[in-house]
């Protein structure tokens, strides 16, 4: 991916670097071929020529470029899970996930960790990217999702005689654990994504209290995808699943739902990050009806959205980390909202403006392990950069409106926002 390679100073802003500290007001930002050189107030700042290109803040908000934890690039805003199996051929999908990645970008998020693909499309979304030739947020790629037979994304019965090549692997035992591993290796992903557990979405299959693969099938996970330096995520609602992926060595755990204190022990003692994704249940139970979801479904998103609210109150209150990723690509939770997850984190759950943009930003980085690369604003890292005209700490639904972005800034150059067209497009190749 390309950097910019000028200087530029980002100035009359408040600060809020992503670590948790306190607004930095009369802030000021140096950026320096492509990466950050000061971060501070502008009464420290080092002297900057007037021949060097301004960003004037408007007295708004200086920040991280946003980190969205949970990714479905290749989503297409569905009206039901079954419009997943293969409902478009792998070029069709391939065109929607580079309209949703430039998406992403546009509504502030200059990094994103993948929760799962169709068709393994991620890796080469990633390389697109990181090439230039589209718009996108640095992408930490997953690939086709692992599940076992009868699970939550096994939908189709057996005279159908479909096999989900497009979605999942369908698994039976460790041999076809590993053997799905493999071929995630293959293709070249970083995150091997699975299903735990059920979810209310699809009652008649799996309830979401519910076990769907064994400890034995998630141990060989695991340990073949850590043999291959892979990482390893579940969606993860019912208890007994939670615990599960973390005694056989999980990365990350996908929403956490149902979590009683044993489960939530282990998660501290091994500091696995979760992402709750609980907007996707906000929406589905008030605009579920309008999308035809029954009312089993509905009343089993509302037992979920109190569960996980309450799960993620304790694993951030007990010192652990979440991430900010809200499961979007559905037709009552579309590409587009992603900050509507921080709104209602702030709004619903509870948490503060500062937890919640933690969150959205330097833990968001942890998970896709290039923390010191950005996620944060300090001197050396990228300059991902969020300049958004208002203070998000008072009213941090700011960031649901595209239009107030100043400017969306990767490794120092302005992808989107209201300066896009307006700054030097000289550039040179990150090393």
């Amino acid at each position: 991916m390309k950097m910019a390679d000028h200087s530029l100073l980002i100035h009359n802003g408040t600060i809020v670097d992503g670590r948790g500290a306190q607004p930095v007001r009369d802030g000021v930002v140096l950026v320096e071929a492509g990466k950050l050189a000061y971060v501070g107030p502008a009464a420290d700042a080092p002297h900057v020529p007037e021949s060097v290109e301004r960003i004037d803040a408007r007295g708004g908000t200086i920040m991280p470029g946003l980190v969205e934890a949970h990714f479905h690039a290749t989503y297409f805003n569905i009206a039901a899970l079954e419009d997943l199996d293969i409902k478009y051929p792998v070029e069709y999908v391939s065109l929607l996930a580079s309209v949703n990645s430039k998406l992403a970008i546009e509504c502030g998020y200059t990094a994103a960790r993948s929760g799962g693909c169709l068709f393994n499309v991620d890796f080469w979304l990633k390389k697109a990217i990181e090439e230039d030739l589209i718009v996108g947020p640095r992408l930490s790629a997953s690939g086709r999702e692992i599940c076992s037979a009868g699970g939550l994304m096994d939908w189709n019965p057996e005279f159908r005689k479909i096999g989900m090549e497009g979605l999942v692997f369908i698994i039976n035992g460790q041999d076809d654990a590993r053997k799905a591993v493999r071929a995630l290796v293959k293709d070249g992903v970083e995150w091997v994504k699975t299903y735990p557990t059920g979810d209310a979405a699809s009652p008649d299959i799996n309830d979401h209290h519910t076990l769907c693969m064994t400890f034995e099938e998630m141990n060989a996970v695991v340990s073949t995808a850590h043999n291959h330096g892979l990482k390893v995520t579940g969606h993860c609602r019912a208890t007994e699943g939670i615990k599960n992926a973390l005694r056989a060595g999980y990365d990350c755990i996908e929403h956490g739902t149902f979590m009683d204190d044993e489960a939530l022990d282990l998660l501290l003692q091994r500091d696995v990050p979760c992402v709750p994704a609980l907007y996707f249940e906000k929406a589905s139970v008030e605009l579920g009806p309008e999308f035809g979801l029954s009312q089993r479904v509905i009343d089993g998103h509302q037992e979920t959205l109190d569960g996980g609210i309450e799960s993620a109150r304790r694993i951030l209150r007990a010192g652990g980390r979440l991430g900010m990723g809200g499961d979007y690509g559905f037709g009552w939770n579309p590409h587009g909202d992603y900050a509507r997850e921080l709104t209602f984190f702030v709004k619903d759950v509870g948490l503060t403006p500062l937890e919640v943009l933690t969150c959205a930003t330097k833990t968001g980085a942890e998970i896709m392990g290039r923390s010191d690369e950005f996620g944060t604003l300090e001197k050396g890292k990228l300059a991902d950069v969020l300049v958004v005209d208002g203070d998000i700490i008072a009213d941090i639904s700011l960031l649901e409106d595209r239009t107030k972005f100043i400017a969306v800034m990767q490794g120092g150059i302005i992808k989107a926002g209201q300066l896009a067209k307006s700054f030097p497009t000289v550039v040179k190749r990150e090393r």
